[in-house]
């Protein structure tokens, strides 16, 4: 008996780089989509600890749910700067 599997096609990037349609390559079309993915996802508001944070702009992130505004990274609301930044403080004990 043959084995029944699923043929997924290779290099297929779906999603909002679809837009683009064969232009600027796949590993291009990959990074924009995974970065989008996570800019307009809902993220974790650091006073309420509720997930409703949404990007506004470039930068600036707010809370739905209680309007805590601050500016953070271009995609993400917490660059990997700061949470090492966070980690140090917390060690500190300031």
């Amino acid at each position: 008996m043959a084995s029944k599997s699923k043929h997924v096609a290779k290099g297929r990037v779906t999603g909002s780089a679809g837009r683009f349609g064969p232009r600027y390559g796949r590993f291009c079309r990959k990074m924009v989509n995974e970065s989008e993915k996570i800019s307009r996802a809902k993220h974790l508001c650091p006073t309420c600890d509720t997930i409703a944070v949404k990007r506004v702009g470039t930068g600036i992130w707010e809370c739905k749910k209680c309007g805590y505004k601050y500016a953070g990274g271009a995609y993400v609301p917490q660059t990997p700067g700061l949470k090492v930044v966070l980690r140090a403080i917390e060690t500190k004990g300031v």
